[in-house]
């Protein structure tokens, strides 16, 4: 049985932290040797995942200022193992006292008091917040520029959908895509359709509820070969990694759901040789990926997020100390949809998967020469 709060084997992160505990962050083991990193790195996704930012997110007011504690030594990485967190400071503990016994409907509150025999700490989801990510984000931080520098992949995420509204990106390019995801509150790169979430947005909040969407995530420059099936294939691996973020309900890659209604005349991918003499496809459907290996082409994925449970309405729930029904309201500070603050998490834990295997595969040394 895998250790529960570690993820990962050859490039592989232990999460630690509660929402209202004192920090939150990971221990990343190991990074190869030889990699520039600074905090600066870090800090700059972190920034794009921190709450207070907008009206569409939470209030709650954390600075998520990252401290690199160890696996460092001149800036480089020194293949020992990284530990980097952030310090929690506007906690709002008593908003949750009250929920000691009355699980909020949405989230993990009852089965987590049931599997710890009431001794989890219950404070703002406590380990099932979504304040872990911060740690996932540090991590994949890493894994970024890992990638980035020894075999230039590119990982590109935003909102494709939210509360129904859906982005149409068939006329913008992945450049335009990649500069737009993050020019809005939303990071959806379709400019128009992004007013028109917000909007949304700011509606069903102002009425006491919340909405759900989609994260798509596009990760190019991937060279064919990378994945070890059959139970540590990409999408096995991925589909592991993503839903560890709180809120995923589902996963699809390449055609996805709607491939099943195709012929296989329709949906198979064509081998053909590109003008720079690369073997390709013509589509995509198999979202870049074969027998839970990369095929070279874009490993395309989208993430479906439910609606935030935390909602301002009153609600319907059982306590547990007279298992009575009773109604109650959420109080404190939340987020109307976890969506846009998601996307910067999808794109790092993606990191962090195709740097393991890249690592497995050889695609990787374990010092990096300069």
């Amino acid at each position: 049985m895998s250790l529960p709060n570690t993820i990962g084997s050859r490039f592989a992160f232990t999460s630690f932290g509660e929402s209202h505990g004192r920090c939150v962050g990971v221990v990343i083991d190991g990074c190869p040797a030889g990699l520039n990193v600074t905090e600066s790195d870090v800090q700059k996704l972190l920034d794009l995942r921190k709450p207070g930012q907008s009206i569409v997110t939470t209030q709650r007011s954390e600075q998520d200022k990252v401290e690199i504690i160890s696996g460092l030594f001149n800036g480089m990485t020194t293949g020992a193992p990284i530990c980097l967190l952030i310090w929690n400071s506007d906690q709002r503990s008593s908003d949750y006292q009250k929920f000691r016994n009355t699980p909020r409907p949405g989230h993990a509150d009852y089965p987590a008091f049931v599997k710890y025999a009431g001794l989890n700490d219950y404070r703002g989801g406590g380990r099932f917040s979504g304040r872990i990510t911060a740690g996932y984000v540090m991590a994949g931080s890493v894994a970024l520029k890992l990638l980035g520098e020894t075999l230039g992949i590119r990982i590109v995420a935003y909102t494709k959908e939210l509360g129904g509204i859906t982005a149409d990106l068939s006329k913008l390019s992945s450049d335009e895509i990649s500069e737009n995801r993050y020019s809005n509150d939303v990071r959806c790169p379709d400019q128009k359709v992004a007013e028109k979430m917000k909007e949304l947005i700011v509606r069903e909040r102002g009425r006491g509820d919340s909405l759900g969407g989609i994260v798509e995530c596009v990760t190019t420059n991937m060279p064919p070969g990378i994945g070890e099936p059959i139970f540590s294939s990409i999408e096995a691996e991925l589909a592991k990694s993503i839903f560890s973020i709180p809120a995923v309900k589902g996963i699809e890659f390449g055609s996805g759901f709607s491939g099943s209604k195709l012929k296989g005349s329709e949906n198979n991918d064509v081998f053909v040789k590109s003008p720079e003499g690369r073997v390709v496809t013509k589509t995509n459907n198999s979202g870049g990926i074969l027998g839970g290996i990369s095929i070279g082409m874009p490993i395309v994925f989208r993430v479906a997020f439910k609606p935030a449970s935390s909602i301002a309405s009153a609600q319907r729930t059982l306590d547990l100390s007279t298992m009575e029904e009773k109604e109650l309201i959420v109080p404190g500070r939340h987020d109307p949809t976890v969506v846009p603050r998601a996307v910067p998490v999808v794109e790092c834990m993606t990191a962090c998967v195709i740097a393991d295997l890249a690592i497995a595969g050889g695609f990787i040394p374990r010092v990096l020469k300069k």
